[in-house]
């Protein structure tokens, strides 16, 4: 009998650590739209943005009839969670006043400008449940075409000018966000 039971509890216990380890190795799995994290420091100020960063994966970005962020339409600038940043001092993008704080980002990608949208309602998923009436902001910024192809939606910080500007950037597609302080 003891050695029956030292079997049935022997094969429940391999069972339990070969469950555990198949939850290490989906931990461990590539997400498909992994976490990114970007900040830029001036002086005693500082601007973090926190955003998941899709992959094209053969899909295509930014036309009318896109599987990703369809022109003309809400996007949330990014995948999952709405992108958020934040401001630790009040700032000018593209020449507009913006107060220290932390701000969903929305845009609208069109062909020649998107519409950058600062909006105060955090933690959303996605851009379902987007309020207007929560915009801090909206302003345009132009297109440009990226010099190489990024595959994952990348958001960085560029001071290759000497002014500082915010850059989302995805395929061939490149909008910059330049930034006062």
């Amino acid at each position: 009998m003891k050695k029956i039971l030292r079997t049935t509890l022997l094969i429940c216990l391999l069972g339990a650590l070969s469950g555990l380890e198949a939850v290490a190795q989906d931990a461990l799995k590539q997400k498909p739209s992994p976490l990114g994290l970007v900040t830029y420091k001036y002086e005693d100020a500082y601007i973090k943005v926190t955003y998941s960063r899709p992959h094209l994966r053969g899909r295509e970005a930014f036309s009318e009839d896109a599987d990703l962020a369809p022109l003309g339409e809400i996007w949330r600038t990014g995948a999952n969670e709405a992108t958020e940043i934040t401001l630790t001092k009040d700032v000018k993008l593209a020449g507009n006043e913006v107060p220290a704080g932390t701000y969903s980002i929305f845009t609208i990608p069109n062909k020649e400008t998107w519409t950058i949208i600062l909006n105060k309602d955090l933690g959303q998923w996605g851009a379902y449940k987007y309020d207007v009436e929560k915009d801090l902001i909206r302003f345009e910024v132009p297109v440009t075409e990226a010099k190489e192809t990024y595959e994952p939606f990348t958001i960085m910080f560029d001071q290759t000018s000497g002014d500082v500007s915010m850059q989302m950037v995805w395929d061939k597609t490149l909008v910059s966000i330049p930034i006062e302080f």
